[in-house]
């Protein structure tokens, strides 16, 4: 019997072992400077985004935290602006803003973390606090009420949840295209609702990334995809620039919002009663595209079982007052701002002017 420690056989152990090692090590730096270089690459990024797309109007300190705040024009009653779900903040409103301002005082603002405006500390971002914040922002800059809300998708709940505690500040609103507490229960029992949500891990990874360059990097190539697929096609560039210059920063806010959705949604629908405050609503009634219907896994016949609910739903905001319109626009998508800004304006100064007739 052999005692391997006589044994002179050759071991490859220890060579192994080294280069293991060395390989261990090299990935290590690799990704040392490679995080390096994305800290070094976004903070670039993020002072050219500061530099070549500074804050419109005014940043206002409520606490701790600033707002951005963008009013134009002179006139009562102002009006405000409420962007959606998204990471465009005031630029939402970029091609109606001004138009409106010919005739009144305008704002528009970034919520908390959107653009330029500094995030909150909280995990979530709920509808209640946007409102809090909201006017706490008119109140410091000096823009006093009345105000005629405009509300775009995720807006709409925003500034429904606005009036629930702010009730004397509001004399009318405008609903463009906007979600409703019950949509996610009616397009179920339509059998309609996304079978391709968009995962959130991918967003939350972003978010997570972010810091390190990874979103400024993919967001102007998902940016360029969208456009090729027929999305986008109608905001103006220098808006997609600004928005993607600044995506790594809204990006983590956004989806605190969005963690608080269904508490939002729950909140605006327990106040449904406008009494006889004015509203418009507006209705984006364009076919869905092969893209959007892909976005959301449903089939042609189910995108227009979809749109009939949403009519529906918006038909309940419209009877959320004793004066109520509802418009269908069948050559919008639901950047109805975008795409038909002639009609958002219309709706907005026909609210303005029975606003001041009463």
């Amino acid at each position: 019997m052999t005692d391997s420690r006589n044994c002179r056989c050759p071991s490859n152990e220890k060579p192994m072992t080294r280069w293991l090692r060395r390989i261990g090590l090299m990935f290590i730096g690799l990704s040392v400077l490679g995080v390096s270089f994305g800290f070094a690459f976004e903070e670039i990024g993020r002072r050219h985004a500061n530099r070549d797309f500074p804050p419109p109007g005014e940043m206002i300190d409520i606490g701790g935290r600033r707002i951005s705040l963008d009013c134009r024009g002179t006139g009562t009653p102002t009006v405000i602006f409420e962007s959606g779900l998204d990471i465009h903040g005031s630029l939402s409103w970029s091609l109606v803003h001004d138009e409106i301002a010919r005739s009144t005082r305008a704002c528009a603002y970034s919520r908390a973390g959107i653009m330029w405006s500094d995030p909150r500390d909280q995990p979530q971002t709920t509808g209640k606090m946007i409102a809090n914040d909201l006017h706490q922002v008119l109140l410091i800059a000096h823009e006093p009420p009345p105000y005629i809300l405009v509300g775009h998708s995720l807006g709409g709940p925003y500034i429904m949840i606005y009036t629930k505690y702010f009730p004397s500040d509001v004399a009318g609103l405008v609903f463009v295209d906007a979600s409703h507490p019950d949509q996610f229960e009616r397009f179920d029992a339509a059998q309609v609702s996304p079978k391709n949500r968009p995962s959130l891990s991918f967003y939350k990874a972003g978010a997570a990334l972010a810091r390190i360059g990874i979103v400024r990097v993919v967001a102007p190539v998902l940016a360029r995809s969208a456009r090729r697929r027929g999305l986008l096609q109608n905001q103006p560039g220098q808006v997609i620039d600004a928005v993607l210059a600044f995506a790594p920063i809204s990006l983590g806010s956004m989806l605190k919002e969005n963690e608080a959705l269904d508490q939002t949604l729950l909140e605006a629908g327990t106040f449904r009663h406008l009494g006889n405050r004015p509203v418009f609503v507006l209705t984006a009634m364009a076919p869905q595209s092969e893209a959007e219907l892909a976005q959301f896994g449903i089939t042609p016949e189910e995108g227009r079982r979809r749109q009939e609910v949403w009519k529906s739903l918006h038909d309940d905001q419209a009877k959320w007052t004793s004066h109520g319109e509802h418009q269908l626009i069948p050559d919008a998508h639901h950047y109805v701002q975008f795409d038909r800004p002639d009609l958002v304006i219309a709706a907005v100064l026909s609210i303005l002017d029975r606003v001041r007739k009463k």
